[in-house]
């Protein structure tokens, strides 16, 4: 019998429950609710108007109501008396809501599961501390050109740092690497894989727990794609793997196989790639995003995201690396990636490569930074979230697996995001072409 939410709080010392829903665009939507009150929030949700998210509804809809899952809990580790829950979508008739991202998660495992499989994922996020005004960066000594791992920069910023950590270490994440990155002022900090909505939750906890302590701190934390153009971006590197129903064992692993992979996982990685382009929509969903992929390099040497959709081994030139055997890392997604989303999209894309035994083509080990490929050989990225939303708008295997009704929202509302940035009128347009 699960243990009522009211009872937890009393043992634990929790006097409030944010129940959080993350919508469309990744914002992170919350309800406040008093421990007295959360067994009945628990069973009968916390009503939002769907409207005041992003999630393609109107005025005239009726409330949508936040279920919180209580198996997903998370106690602040900075404000103990405050726990944290991500919750799924419903209306009032009891049906789920199309467009959470959650839920596109759940159904997209819920494919997998059906074929005996659990996926696992493991994400490595980046981000930048700034001052407390978002102006610049936080420490005005981190200069050097080449400053990732650079061990003075990364404990002028211990106490930030380790309460992060410390919070992971709290929360039985099992955190065991944080570092100073390759850009100036930018951090990673990574914890153990896990089943993928597991560690979709975690991420989306980790990016609300940063920018907390990052605030505490007096400092701005951001997951910006590409916040200055000198420097290399934020990206989130995501780690995958298939285990058997039981994660017992590993199906990506071979010892036999190239590299130390199984067939199974070079069809997953075919149907990514077959699908990429399209899932630039996902991975990199904001018109920030296309200042970080295909970028010119930084004052660092590299800019550490890929400008092409091939495959490759220990090569972190490429969209996908792979780094050891039973596993792939996928370079391309950025700090802006909503966390269900990613998941779901590159786990759709595989799951059609398994379906179609799809041929990820040979693998590809040159630099492609410094020697690419002949044009033609591979497919190019593309340049911007307008190409990306054609892409997934003529991509049939998305919709089919993620819900058509949710693709046509999220493709409405990103339109929406790029007019309104279209009619923009740039501080470099008027420099430029004011005295034509």
């Amino acid at each position: 019998m699960t243990q009522a939410l009211s009872s937890i709080a009393q043992e634990r010392g929790i006097s409030y429950f944010l129940i959080s829903f993350t919508d469309l665009f990744g914002v992170q939507r919350s309800k406040l609710v008093p421990a007295q009150s959360i067994d009945t929030m628990s069973a009968n949700g916390a009503g939002f108007a769907g409207f005041a998210a992003w999630l393609d509804m109107t005025p005239a809809d009726p409330d949508i109501l936040a279920i919180p899952d209580s198996n997903s809990l998370f106690q602040l580790p900075w404000q103990p008396d405050v726990a944290w829950m991500p919750a799924d979508l419903y209306g009032v008739d009891g049906n789920p809501i199309a467009q959470t991202p959650r839920l596109v998660l759940k159904k997209v495992l819920a494919q997998a599961e059906e074929q005996g499989y659990q996926v696992c994922t493991g994400v490595e996020c980046e981000y930048f501390l700034l001052n407390a005004d978002g102006s610049d960066l936080s420490d005005g000594r981190d200069r050097q050109s080449k400053p990732c791992y650079d061990q003075q920069a990364l404990m002028r910023r211990y106490d930030v740092i380790r309460e992060i950590c410390d919070g992971m270490l709290t929360l039985g994440w099992g955190p065991y690497q944080n570092d100073h990155e390759d850009a100036n002022g930018q951090f990673e900090m990574n914890w153990t894989f896990d089943t993928a909505l597991v560690t979709a939750d975690r991420q989306a906890f980790f990016k609300y727990m940063v920018k907390s302590i990052a605030e505490k701190h007096g400092l701005r934390a951001t997951f910006m794609p590409k916040p200055f153009q000198h420097l290399t971006g934020n990206g989130c590197h995501m780690h995958l793997s298939v285990w058997d129903r039981d994660r017992a064992t590993n199906l990506f692993l071979e010892a036999e196989g190239e590299l130390g992979l199984s067939s199974m996982a070079y069809h997953f990685i075919g149907g990514v790639l077959k699908s990429g382009t399209a899932l630039c929509a996902f991975t990199n969903p904001t018109i920030n995003s296309y200042r970080r992929i295909n970028a010119p390099v930084t004052t660092s040497g590299a800019t550490w995201s890929p400008n092409t959709l091939s495959y490759s081994g220990n090569n972190r030139t490429h969209t996908i690396r792979i780094p050891e055997a039973g596993r792939f890392e996928l370079r391309l997604a950025d700090g802006s990636a909503n966390p269900y989303l990613l998941p779901a999209a590159v786990i759709a894309a595989g799951l059609d490569g398994l379906e179609h035994k799809q041929d990820p083509g040979p693998r590809r080990d040159n630099n492609a930074y410094t020697d690419p490929l002949p044009a033609g050989t591979v497919e190019a990225l593309p340049n911007s979230l307008f190409e990306a939303l054609a892409r997934l708008e003529n991509n049939p295997i998305l919709p089919e697996r993620m819900g058509q009704d949710f693709v046509a929202s999220y493709l409405k509302l990103q339109r929406q995001a790029w007019n309104d940035f279209s009619r923009q009128i740039t501080s470099w347009e008027l420099e430029t072409t004011l005295d034509c």
